[in-house]
């Protein structure tokens, strides 16, 4: 069986600006995914296929929804904690901490901070438990980086609403119990509504093929004439707003998340070069190496600087969505990197299921894409900067 080996990195004693609960935290997520999902993960993407039994597990670490007060169903923790628990999430797999983020920042965010009180009592509590899984519909088939231009719509037939449209590269849409879907109203305006799994018209067929993500189920929403209840839309929430805020406290858990991926392949060429002999010496013996491995430890240690920083703006509702943006561009550009110098490092090795690297490169591609790819992000740190929309 697989042995998860993982040490710990703090170059510049950044655990001295935690508390002791983000440690608890930390190290009770770490104790789980070594015991959990490490031995399994490797097997779970070479034949693409979410572990479900996972599940539960998340929901006992406090994954789902640990910033949601205690009366629905959370742990009320803070924004760092949140950070921290995708940040070893994600040292495990991309995948699995996109199923966690998924529920927390794009389902119960936005039911929290959008919905009725009778919305929240009603899935809030399931959601936290695993008992209820969901997903979250704005990008469509062919509208992606501006969702303003989003089809998908409802209309308004008096006691209910009737949806249609599509959504793509949705994670969690095959085995989600319900979608929190964003269409546009017969004035044109963006509306948030909660659909369930069950409704007629309502399909999610499963996206295959796959190279990255493949740990983490990926699909399809489909609305055919489906009738929504009135009592499940988002009351006063209209516009783009509404997704954005979703996004950005999905963004933020990623800007942890990718650190958790940099460490793992970090910690793993760190250990490779020390044990690989060549030329009668271990390799991290040799300048080029020393040097891959030393710039890795450096960008590592300006992202944990960088998410430390920006989770206590967080805490203080400071962090605006440019700042979450430079995080979210910069850390999973950083992690990426890492996984191909390391895969470097590891030579031939690099690319085999014996080791996480490549595993993790390839989510990367994904996570440097999605929620906002690298150069819209890049765009949205130049309008801040200069105050000029590159957008229009």
């Amino acid at each position: 069986m697989y042995v998860d080996k993982f040490q710990f990195h703090d170059y510049y004693l950044v655990d001295e600006l935690l508390t002791d609960e983000h440690k608890l935290i930390r190290e009770t997520v770490r104790t789980w995914i070594k015991k959990s999902v490490s031995p399994i993960i490797e097997e779970y993407a070479q034949k693409s296929e979410f572990p479900s039994q996972i599940i539960k597990g998340l929901a006992e670490v406090g994954a789902f929804g640990p910033y949601i007060p205690q009366e629905y169903g959370g742990a009320g923790l803070d924004q760092i904690s949140y950070g921290i628990i995708m940040m070893e999430l994600e040292r495990g797999d991309s995948g699995i901490r996109s199923t966690a983020s998924v529920q927390s920042s794009l389902v119960m965010y936005p039911i929290f901070s959008y919905g009725t009180e009778a919305q929240k009592k009603k899935y809030l509590p399931k959601l936290a438990t695993g008992e209820m899984m969901g997903c979250f519909g704005l990008t469509e088939p062919n509208h992606g980086s501006d969702p303003s231009s989003m089809i998908t719509n409802i209309k308004d037939m008096g006691d209910h609403y009737v949806l249609n449209g599509s959504k793509m590269w949705i994670s969690n849409a095959p085995f989600a119990d319900i979608a929190v879907v964003w269409a546009k109203d017969e004035e044109g305006k963006i509306r948030g509504l909660v659909v369930e799994r069950g409704d007629p018209g309502f399909t999610t067929p499963e996206t295959h093929s796959k190279w990255s993500l493949r740990a983490s189920s990926t699909g399809e929403l489909v609305f055919n004439n489906v009738k929504v209840p009135k009592e499940n839309i988002f009351p006063d929430v209209k516009g783009l707003k509404g997704p954005l805020g979703c996004l950005n406290s999905a963004r933020y858990g990623i800007s942890w998340g990718a650190i958790g991926a940099a460490l793992d392949c970090y910690d793993t060429a760190l250990r490779y070069s020390k044990e690989r002999i060549q030329f009668g010496k271990p390799i991290g013996s040799f300048q080029l190496q020393q040097k891959k491995l030393a710039e890795m430890i450096t960008e590592i240690t300006k992202a944990q600087l960088l998410t430390w920083r920006l989770g206590v703006l967080k805490n203080e509702n400071r962090a605006t969505p440019a700042q979450i943006s430079m995080a979210k561009r910069n850390n999973v550009n950083m992690a990426l990197q890492i996984a191909r110098e390391a895969r470097q490092i590891l030579g031939a090795m690099g690319i085999t299921g014996d080791y996480s690297i490549m595993r993790h490169m390839m989510n990367l591609e994904s996570v440097i894409t999605y929620e906002g790819t690298h150069d819209v992000h890049l765009l949205i740190t130049g309008m801040d900067v200069t105050g000029i929309s590159a957008f229009s």
